[in-house]
């Protein structure tokens, strides 16, 4: 694993920094009776408060909230002295934004948003609580608090003893440390953007070199899942026709500020700084599946499954889509089997014939192998069809939950045919349920 360090992370360079002069007097945006707006209408007052406290205010000056914010969440006063220690450098001024707004009246969680943001072609993964939001940015800012304060104290010779940083600490530090490269490359974008080429990092090859585990490439999506938000939401700005079409005098403003704030940048631009973090957060992806796979079941597995398995071909996984087949083991017993032919194209669904819905793992129930195929499935219902456009179809898949994947297969307007149970080295085992 990566060498710790015990300098302070490298703090990134601010990018399209809004041309707006700070210091206005700090309005207070009216929450109340958010439970009766729409998913549109919440985001847009979330967004414009977001905005208005960024453009008109120091960061220091939001460090306040931050402060008040931990004190009504009931941290203890070492950790809030331990924030207090530290100047706007070390913390975003987005988490205080958030706070400030949280101390507002706005809801750490809204469910018409929730729907709305999902609805948006492009977005990815679902809005999360706005508190755990706000306790996941501030862990690590916590920890160099305490690292400040035990440098203030006086040095105890009888009783003094080395801070040793928690496993977590530890690997927020490692993960600033992978990511710091990352960083300096997506500068690149903003001083020479015409010469930016989103292909031209290799991810792969610095993860392994930094020894990032799953642990760690959790930690570095989320220090970079907030621009590829942002960059999707510019890349979706409608044209200027649609603009004026729009009724919604709010929401046509809203829109229109969003446009003339990235007024510099071109379509190609947004496309390539959008690429590029997408590699990033595939990646990444891969990384943690990869590490679900070899991860030993919790579910206590039959002796002989091993040696029901042992004949499988499968592709382990597939650089090109950026998948990692599940451990074969766990097809045994299954209730369903999702599939992908990296030749073919096919995207394959197996239903078994008697259902286990509890999961208790009763002999006879699942699904099963016998040598290289896939025995005890439903003809009728276990069906697959060729994917047009895979890049897409795929990055769809792996964000759907159950209930979407229920009819998954009819989203796909291709021919359907029978699965005939054979699995072989082009096979990724895609997901089991």
């Amino acid at each position: 694993m990566a060498k710790s360090i015990s300098k302070a992370p490298k703090k990134k360079t601010v990018r399209a920094t809004p041309n707006i002069k700070r210091g206005a007097k700090m309005l207070d945006y009216n929450w109340s009776g958010w439970e009766t707006w729409s998913g549109a209408k919440y985001h847009d007052q979330r967004r414009r408060a977001v905005a208005y406290y960024y453009d008109n205010n120091k960061p220091a000056d939001m460090l306040k909230f931050l402060h008040q914010w931990m004190k009504e969440q009931k941290y203890s006063k070492p950790d809030i002295d331990a924030v207090k220690t530290l100047s706007s450098t070390h913390i975003n001024i987005n988490t205080c934004i958030i706070a400030k707004c949280l101390l507002t009246g706005m809801p750490a969680e809204n469910p018409r948003w929730t729907d709305y943001w999902t609805s948006l072609p492009g977005t990815m993964n679902e809005p999360r609580d706005a508190n755990d939001l706000v306790r996941e940015k501030i862990e690590k800012v916590i920890a160099i608090g305490r690292a400040n304060l035990k440098k203030k104290k006086k040095d105890d010779s009888t009783s003094a003893k080395a801070y040793v940083p928690t496993i977590q600490e530890r690997i927020t530090e490692q993960a600033q440390e992978a990511a710091a490269d990352i960083d300096e490359w997506l500068d690149g974008f903003v001083t020479d953007r015409k010469n930016f080429d989103p292909n031209s990092f290799d991810f792969k090859g610095h993860f392994a070199k930094m020894n990032v585990s799953q642990a760690h490439a959790r930690k570095i999506k989320a220090f970079f899942a907030g621009e590829l938000e942002e960059m999707q939401e510019v890349a979706q700005i409608p044209s200027p026709a649609k603009i004026r079409a729009i009724k919604d005098d709010y929401a046509r403003d809203q829109i229109e500020q969003l446009k003339e704030g990235y007024a510099y940048l071109k379509k190609a631009d947004i496309a390539k700084m959008i690429k590029a973090i997408e590699s990033l957060m595939g990646t990444l992806d891969m990384i943690i599946e990869e590490s679900k796979a070899k991860r030993k079941s919790p579910v206590r597995k039959p002796k002989s499954a091993d040696k029901v398995v042992a004949k499988v071909k499968y592709k382990v996984k597939d650089e090109k889509y950026q998948l990692v087949s599940v451990n074969p083991i766990d097809i045994v017993g299954a209730n369903e089997l999702w599939v992908f032919n990296t030749k073919t194209r096919k995207l394959g669904k197996y239903v078994a014939i008697n259902q286990d819905p509890k999961g208790m793992k009763r002999e006879g129930t699942g699904l099963s192998v016998k040598g290289t195929t896939i025995i005890g499935f439903k003809e009728d219902e276990s069906i697959q069809r060729t994917l047009r456009k895979p890049e897409e179809q795929l990055k769809e898949f792996k964000a759907a939950g159950k209930v979407k994947l229920r009819t998954f297969m009819d989203t796909v307007k291709t021919i359907e045919t029978k699965m005939n149970g054979r699995i072989n080295a082009d096979t990724i085992l895609l997901k089991v349920s």
